[in-house]
């Protein structure tokens, strides 16, 4: 894997994703430590690790050799199964205005849901699954072929089609309702996640000394980028630790690529691939788990750092020591105010406060500075689009500075050096 991000790194440098070090550094890592199974990237939203899911998913189609494969089905073709906000664009509602039937989510001809559903006939695991992370009263219901009654033809195919009820614990349910958006989400990432479950079972059965043939013989990537935007932090756990414990089992060639803005999603993961773990399913190993900081340089451009493999990664101090940094050089803008206020939530919620103005230096009387607050306040949630843009005055700047010291004193925050 390690001379696949050194490629891609290299593919991306003319649209300044990764610079030309990490090919340098993944060349060092090849000749260190073995290959990992699993690598997980931590960026910030916006930073684009979106973008680099689809220039490694290129990456990978360019590198396979088609000719040779042009007459085989197109899922047992792939080299990569991918799954982002893409994905997404596979299913689509029909929102029924006439309003005969209800509103219902339509899904795209692909071989990837036509071997969940059709030919596997997975549908009850993918419902079990979406109930886990929404509610079991949420129901999903596949629909079933339809064909014209004078002739005989197939006018609607099985599966093409989901809708939604809500069961009301008796032989009644709500009729069709529109999920949310974060629900539909939940939806199909159930589909992906069972398309995962019967990959790494098919692949894991195989018998080495009398080898059949699976649809996935060829799979060597498996793309997940960010599957938890939608999630609340219960459910979110459940996920990765669902994901971490099905990879685990996982004895094939495949490689795992994880991308993700959550820092609970990220730091669940850490702890289950961070530490060496046997039982009756798996043998896991630590080394085979690698994880990286994408983030964004001031000239548009891009690094992939490294984690430190002892620990997990850490939101808060690694936002501190990004303001640190900011104060040292001078260069603060209006959104470092944000990531300070990023900061007083997360830690008054750790704490036990009720607000997180409560962290903020009082004024005499245990009263929280009303200028600090109004400051922070005004600038992480600006309604207008001229203030964005307008240069902080040296006392706004100077009151960052100020607050940060203030926090990390007052709340005895590590005060070595911060990675």
């Amino acid at each position: 894997m390690g001379r696949t991000l050194g490629q891609i790194a290299e593919q991306l440098s003319t649209a300044k994703i990764i610079r030309k070090t990490v090919a340098e550094k993944t060349k060092e890592v090849e000749e260190v430590k073995p290959v990992p199974k699993v690598q997980l990237i931590y960026a910030f939203n916006g930073t684009g690790k979106t973008l680099l899911s689809r220039e490694f998913k290129q990456h990978i189609a360019r590198t396979a050799n088609s000719d040779d494969e042009s007459g085989m089905p197109e899922l047992s073709r792939k080299k990569i199964l991918y799954y982002s906000a893409f994905t997404e664009d596979l299913f689509y509602w029909d929102n029924d205005l006439d309003g005969e039937s209800g509103p219902k989510l339509r899904i795209q001809p692909n071989s990837f849901t036509d071997w969940v559903l059709k030919d596997q006939g997975h549908d009850k695991n993918v419902i079990t699954t979406f109930q886990r992370y929404t509610s079991e009263k949420l129901t999903p219901h596949f629909n079933a072929e339809e064909k014209d009654e004078k002739n005989g033809k197939v006018i609607k195919k099985a599966f093409s089609e989901v809708t939604f009820s809500l069961e009301r614990g008796d032989e009644t349910h709500s009729g069709n309702i529109k999920i949310s958006k974060g629900e539909e989400s939940n939806f199909i990432w159930s589909l992906f996640f069972t398309l995962l479950e019967q990959v790494i079972s098919s692949l894991n059965e195989v018998n080495l000394d009398y080898p059949e043939s699976t649809p996935f013989d060829d799979l060597d990537y498996i793309f997940i980028d960010d599957p938890v935007s939608s999630l609340d932090d219960n459910h979110l756990i459940q996920l990765a630790v669902d994901l971490a414990q099905l990879i685990k089992i996982n004895k094939s060639k495949i490689n795992f690529i994880i991308t993700t803005h959550s820092p609970i999603f990220f730091n669940v993961l850490c702890n289950e691939f961070g530490s060496d773990e046997k039982n009756e399913n798996y043998s896991w190993k630590s080394k085979w788990f690698s994880k990286y900081r994408l983030e964004r340089n001031e000239d548009g451009s891009f690094n992939l750092t490294d984690q430190p493999n002892d620990s997990p990664f850490s939101y808060h101090l690694h936002l501190i020591s990004q303001l640190e940094k900011v104060i040292e050089s001078g260069n603060v803008e209006k959104y470092h105010f944000n990531l300070l206020r990023n900061i007083l939530e997360k830690t008054a919620t750790f704490l036990g406060y009720k607000r997180w103005e409560h962290l903020l230096p009082d004024t005499g009387g245990s009263t929280p500075n009303a200028y600090a607050k109004r400051i922070v306040n005004f600038s992480s949630h600006s309604k207008h689009a001229a203030a964005e843009v307008q240069p902080l005055k040296p006392e706004e700047k100077k009151l960052l500075e100020k607050l940060v010291k203030h926090i990390i004193e007052q709340h005895r925050f590590w005060q070595g050096k911060n990675t």
